[in-house]
């Protein structure tokens, strides 16, 4: 059993709308889906969503200079 986008929002202090909009951008196509369609997150997918929260801090960081 997996992890649904609220679960995963609140363990990475991201919204789902944020999760649903790097979807959209094609960053989480490691995200499987179940057979209504729903994001199924895997505990491995969590490694994934740190390195992309730390890239996107480290554009801001530099974009701030």
């Amino acid at each position: 059993m997996g992890y649904t986008i609220s679960q995963v929002a609140e363990r990475t202090e991201l919204t789902a709308h944020t999760l649903r909009y790097y979807d959209k951008l094609g960053l989480l196509p490691f995200v499987d889906r179940d057979k209504a369609g729903n994001r199924d997150f895997k505990e491995s997918d969590f490694v994934w969503l740190d390195i992309i929260t730390c890239l996107k801090k480290r554009r801001d960081a530099c974009e701030a200079n």
